[in-house]
């Protein structure tokens, strides 16, 4: 097999993947989007070129020898953003996994490696595919070395061969070197020669071949204005050139048959794959799971066909098994019950016709350990079985002890906790289409499996959760939490599917009438979803000024068209068809594929178990991400309806919540001052931050301290702030500087926090939720000063988060005491939305607020704002 060797400009690569996609983060709030856009492009290639050799370098350090040439080298470049430095450690952790080769050299860059292992492959017969988003690497290109550029952020790739190069710009590899001493190259702060582009570059190299043979002859050179350039600007020339050179004789300490590639470990890759939340790709490497064959230690258990009172125990760890994702369409396909009597499995057809499981399920003084408690009731439920009486749940339990681990498999769960006597699910019944229900004892060993494990783990996550000051917050903040939500899950929302069908009809023509209107601003009917072809028409035809290049054309990304959206009246079209298309296909489609055809409810999952600050999510559908932006996307709202007759929808929300929050935990007097006077906390950040009075605040001034507000909560840093305003990064570190001066307490509590956490490795709300951060320690800077904006920002939506559960708890125990018929449907971020006659309205708008504002006592006062309507819209 011909030996083939792949290099990877690691740092170019990456810088391209950030920048071409938008910033994702996993559950642990790092973000993702550089090393998943990395991922994909290494999964693309690996698999279409098949590397026997590979590796990817990276640069060293911000100093190299070309400094020495010229210190100003690469001097224009900004500071590289700190939501990009914090994903470098996991990118050289994700090629360890890949068992892919990594290299760096002291006082050289990546090119130089990569044009060092290239020139020595080459010699030796390698067919070498190189890989950046640089295009000066192109002059490598020889008959034995391709480079490759990405293009389109980093989905394709230009493939530069001596061949492409010559018919590209009329030059060879080498010419390229001087074509970068003519031109220079803004990027890299390589002067070249003042006004020469790259057209004039290529007409003077066609001439004369190379940059030293047109500098002895400038004479020859037409045009008295280039002439002088050329004489004047001569050593820079020189210079220049030099500093564009890729050196191919780096003191590098690795040889070609270093890089051997032998492919990756499945389980390694498995596991930062699921670290960094990339579950998509995940699906695409088909692991089975180590685990799967592991050995198991035997059990006795018995299957029970005559289900007695005497299996029962007061005290019984229950299992209920849902093959089904969603728990609410899916069928029961077994139970399991451990207790001081044995271990049995239950046949789900046996034990739901059986009256003495019945009545043990709804007996509130039969205890019951579960794993999952939300999901096993809402299952009983829709089979007629009101399930009462848990004391335990080892899922929830499992989640407050380790809040960043994402995994709801039982095998992963109990493996946290070290029992590792239970096989994977996906073992068990497979994955994707291959999934199925297992049968018989496989079936049912698997279960009473899992019945042990509750059973066996109870007591040292009780424990745990003891020692850890977390007992109060599990008996009683999520334990009951989940009993409510299991509620809100089943009652379901109600939907008008006409209403519905109406907005997707309206909203198609609309979508016609747009692409119409665009067609007619441009004077040409043209594709609106091509980048390529709407740049074309956008910044030629129309003539508008060029934000953003890519390596195919013009970038058309929604920032760059809201920068311009005063430019010209089609980008205001453009963006709204954009955005009216998202809804219509991702939101009103979306609902009603999930419409139960029965009751015309949806029945949204809320998530209990995935975010680190114990903020809730829903799923299936998603309810707490309608877009509102948008005037059409309010009106989505129009379709979530009262499921009785003379019922009305009764909205209710807490103002700014977080920030209440903060000037609680950081004790600032100014913060405190701002909300117990019930002032507007933006104009008053403004007032502080620009040093001017309330009357001189303008809604600019007031937009930016809005964003730094809101930021500070978030641990947004100057790159993220500089995004969201628009303004340079420098401007908004000063902004970020400003406001710490102007509130001394959320500055103290920041320098508190991590010192804080420093000590004690993690972070608490104010109910001893904890978020554990290891990285605050760790030397790498970036990873140290993502843990330090964890730290900060942990706290306080930890702890709104708690705040709005136990509302919801105190919710549900009040509207069952005034013995009203109102229902609590859905937690949206900090907004609870109700059902309610509109007999009960008046009642409502006493106790709502009563018992939101006062779910847990603050020296800040809580303020929650209310509204009700015929639909959700109408409720605002």
């Amino acid at each position: 097999m011909k030996k083939k060797l792949m290099l990877i400009d690691g740092n170019s690569i990456a810088y391209r993947a950030f920048f071409a996609l938008p910033l994702l983060n996993n559950d642990k709030g790092i973000h993702t989007n550089a090393v998943y856009g990395f991922t994909t492009m290494l999964m693309k290639v690996l698999e279409e070129e098949k590397p026997t050799h590979i590796l990817v370098a990276f640069d060293a350090g911000k100093t190299t020898f070309r400094h020495s040439t010229f210190k100003e080298y690469k001097g224009g470049r900004q500071k590289t953003p700190p939501e990009l430095s914090e994903q470098f450690p996991f990118l050289r952790e994700l090629l360890d996994s890949y068992g892919i080769k990594r290299y760096e050299l002291e006082n050289y860059e990546a090119d130089d490696i990569i044009g060092t292992l290239a020139t020595q492959a080459g010699k030796e017969g390698y067919d070498v595919q190189v890989i950046s988003g640089d295009k000066d690497l192109t002059q490598l290109s020889t008959d034995k070395i391709t480079v490759n550029i990405t293009r389109k952020g980093i989905t394709e790739i230009e493939s530069y061969t001596p061949e492409y190069i010559k018919e590209k710009y009329g030059l060879t590899a080498d010419q390229i070197i001087d074509m970068k001493g003519l031109m220079g190259d803004q990027s890299d702060n390589i002067p070249g020669v003042p006004g020469v582009g790259e057209k004039t570059a290529i007409k003077l190299l066609v001439q004369f071949d190379t940059l030293e043979n047109l500098l002895n002859n400038i004479d020859k050179v037409s045009g008295n204005k280039l002439k002088e350039r050329l004489e004047e600007f001569k050593d820079q020339a020189i210079m220049s050139k030099e500093l564009a050179t890729i050196t191919k004789e780096a003191p590098v300490s690795i040889s070609v048959d270093d890089l051997l590639y032998e492919g990756y470990d499945p389980s390694k890759l498995s596991t930062i794959f699921k670290e960094l939340g990339f579950n998509s790709l995940l699906e695409k490497l088909e692991i089975v799971d180590e685990d799967a064959s592991n050995e198991v230690n035997e059990i006795t258990y018995e299957t029970v066909e005559s289900i007695t009172d005497d299996i029962f125990a007061n005290e019984n760890s229950f299992y209920v098994e849902v093959l089904d994702d969603n728990y609410f369409t899916g069928e029961i396909i077994g139970f399991a019950l451990s207790n001081e009597n044995g271990h049995f499995y239950l046949p789900v057809e046996k034990a739901l016709a059986s009256e003495a499981f019945k009545k043990w399920a709804e007996d509130e003084e039969k205890k019951k350990r579960v794993y999952d408690a939300k999901l096993s009731i809402v299952a009983l439920k829709r089979k007629g079985i009101d399930l009462k009486g848990i004391d335990f749940d080892l899922l929830l339990g499992s989640y407050l002890l380790n809040p960043t681990e994402s995994t709801d498999d039982f095998a992963g769960v109990a493996k946290l906790h070290n029992y590792t006597d239970v096989k994977t699910d996906e073992s068990v019944y497979g994955k994707g289409a291959k999934k199925k229900a297992a049968e018989g004892d496989t079936l049912a060993e698997h279960l009473v499996r899992k019945a042990i494990g509750i059973e066996l783990l109870t007591q040292p996550c009780l424990k745990k959760l003891d020692e850890n000051e977390q007992t109060e917050l599990f008996y009683d903040l999520e334990l009951p939490l989940s009993l409510v939500l299991a509620d809100m899950e089943y009652t379901g929302v109600r939907v008008d599917v006409d209403r519905l069908e109406t907005m997707k009809t309206e909203l198609a023509e609309r979508l016609v009438e747009i692409e119409s209107k665009i067609h007619e601003l441009a004077g040409e009917n043209f594709n609106i979803n091509s980048p390529k072809q709407l740049g074309v028409i956008l910044f030629e035809k129309l003539g508008l000024p060029a934000i953003k290049k890519t390596k195919t054309g013009f970038s058309t990304s929604a920032d760059v068209l809201e920068k311009l959206e005063n430019e010209h009246e089609i980008i205001k079209e453009i963006l709204t068809y954009r955005q009216l298309g998202k809804l219509q296909s991702t939101y009103i489609e979306g609902l009603l594929k999930v419409v139960q055809k029965d009751s015309n409810k949806v029945h949204t999952r809320f998530n209990q178990v995935l975010a680190a600050t114990g903020r809730l999510s829903s799923i299936d559908p998603n309810l707490q991400n309608i877009p509102i932006r948008l005037e059409e996307g309010r009106k989505i709202r129009q379709a979530f309806i009262p499921s009785e007759e003379d019922w009305v929808i009764f909205a209710s929300d807490y103002s700014q919540i977080e920030l209440r929050v903060l000037a609680e935990i950081a004790n600032d007097e100014n913060l405190k001052e701002a909300f117990t006077h019930n002032m507007d906390i933006h104009t008053k950040t403004a007032m502080d931050v620009f040093h001017v009075s309330a009357e001189e605040v303008d809604s600019n001034m007031r937009r930016q301290a809005k964003a730094v507000n809101f930021g500070i909560v978030y641990g947004i840093s100057d790159y993220g702030l500089s995004q969201n305003l628009g303004i340079t990064r420098k401007e908004a570190g000063k902004f970020i500087e400003r406001y710490l001066e102007s509130f001394p307490g959320v500055k103290n509590y920041m320098d508190d926090i991590i010192m804080k956490a420093r000590e004690t490795g993690y972070v608490s709300t104010l109910l001893h939720r904890r978020r554990y951060i290891p990285e605050i320690v760790s030397r790498n800077f970036n990873l140290r000063s993502f843990a330090e904006r964890t730290a900060m920002n942990t706290p306080i939506q930890g702890s709104a988060a708690d705040i709005i559960k136990k509302a919801m708890i105190d919710m549900a125990e009040r509207l069952k005491a005034e013995g009203l018929k109102t229902r609590l449907l859905l937690q949206v971020h900090d907004e609870l939305i109700f059902e309610a006659p509109k007999d009960e309205i008046e009642t409502l708008k006493q106790i709502v607020p009563d018992v939101m504002e006062n779910a847990l006592p603050l020296s800040v006062p809580l303020k929650v704002e209310y509204s009700y309507g015929a639909t959700w819209f109408d409720a605002k």
